[in-house]
C-alpha cells in the first residue's frame, strides 16, 4: 500500500505533556523522534492542560518527527486528546493498549491526512493473540512497539523479570511476538524501554541485543539515552563496508545463487540483509 513517507526511527524519546519545557528542550536532544505523552505520564486531572501544551508545541511545527501517545481508546479519553491535537496536525499518534487490526482500524477511521500510527500492541491479555494482525490494514502503520509493564498488571503477575533484570518466560515471548508480528506487517520493529536510565553500560548492551534480533529502534524514558540507543541502531562502518562489498560481489556475478566473500559463503539472505542495511542509511 502506498501512504504517508515513513521516518527514520532509531530513537523515540518520551515527554510528559504537562511539562512545556522539557519538551521544548527535548526537540534539541538529538532523538529521532519524540513521543509526547498524554497516557501514563500525565495525572487524570492535569490532562486537559497537557492537551493544550501539546497541540501548543506541535503547531510551532518543530522540524523533527513528533508523535503524541493518547489514552486507550476505551478509556474515555481519547477522543479529546484526538480533537485537541489533530488540528496541530502530529506527524504521528502513538496507540496504547493496541489490540490487533481492531484496534488499528478503529483509530485510522479518526485520522486524516498522513498521520501515522504505532501501536503499543502487548498491553492486555487479548493483544497477544492480535499481534499477527496489524499487516494490510492502514498505510499509516509506522512499526509496532511493546511494553512489559502493563501486562504482567493486567494478569496479576508479580513481575515480569528476572532478579537480574531480563525478562520471564511470559513476557521474552510478548518481545518474540511484537519482533515477527512487525516483520509480518513489514514495518520496523521497536524495542521497549530500558527502565534504568542511569546504567548506560546496561542500556548499551540491551540494545545491542535488540539490533541483533532485528529490531531497528527503541524507545527511551531519558535524554541520556538518546545517544547510546542511536549509536546502537546505527550500522557501523565496518558493517557498512561489508554491505557495499556484498552488493557489489552479486552486482558483478548475477546469476550466482552463493559467492564466496573473505572466506566465508554469502547467498540471497545475505544480499537481501545488506540492501535493507545500505537502505536504512538513506533515510
Amino acid at each position: 500500500m502506498n501512504g504517508p513517507e515513513m521516518p527514520r526511527l532509531r530513537s523515540l524519546l518520551f515527554v510528559p505533556g504537562d511539562r512545556p519545557e522539557r519538551m521544548e528542550k527535548a526537540l534539541g536532544l538529538g532523538a529521532d523522534a519524540l513521543i509526547l505523552d498524554l497516557e501514563d505520564a500525565v495525572a487524570l486531572p492535569n490532562k486537559p492542560a497537557a492537551r493544550t501544551a501539546v497541540a501548543a508545541l506541535l503547531a510551532k511545527r518543530p522540524p523533527m518527527t513528533i508523535f503524541v501517545r493518547i489514552n486507550p481508546l476505551d478509556s474515555g479519553l481519547a477522543e479529546a486528546d484526538l480533537a485537541a491535537i489533530l488540528p496541530a496536525r502530529p506527524d504521528g499518534i502513538v496507540l496504547p493498549k493496541a489490540e490487533g487490526a481492531a484496534s488499528l482500524r478503529m483509530l485510522d477511521a479518526q485520522l486524516t491526512g498522513d498521520t501515522l500510527i504505532l501501536p503499543i500492541a502487548t498491553e492486555t491479555p487479548a493483544a497477544i493473540f492480535a499481534l499477527g494482525t496489524y499487516g494490510g490494514v492502514t498505510a499509516r502503520l509506522a512499526g509496532l512497539t511493546w511494553g512489559a509493564e502493563d501486562l504482567p498488571a493486567a494478569i496479576g503477575a508479580a513481575t515480569s523479570r528476572e532478579p537480574d533484570g531480563s525478562y520471564t518466560a511470559p513476557y521474552q515471548l510478548a518481545r518474540s511476538l511484537t519482533l515477527f508480528g512487525a516483520h509480518a506487517a513489514g514495518v520496523p520493529a521497536i524495542e521497549t524501554v530500558y527502565p534504568d536510565f542511569r546504567d548506560l553500560d546496561g542500556l548499551a548492551a540491551y540494545a545491542a541485543r535488540g539490533r541483533r534480533d532485528g529490531f531497528t529502534g527503541m524507545m527511551a524514558i531519558h535524554p541520556a539515552q538518546v545517544a547510546v540507543i542511536n549509536a546502537a541502531f546505527s550500522p557501523s562502518e565496518a558493517e557498512i563496508a561489508h554491505a557495499r562489498a556484498v552488493v557489489a560481489l552479486f552486482a558483478a556475478n548475477p546469476d550466482a545463487g552463493a559467492l564466496a566473500l573473505d572466506g566465508r559463503m554469502v547467498d540471497a539472505p545475505h544480499l537481501k540483509a545488506a540492501r535493507a542495511l545500505l537502505a536504512g542509511m538513506e533515510q
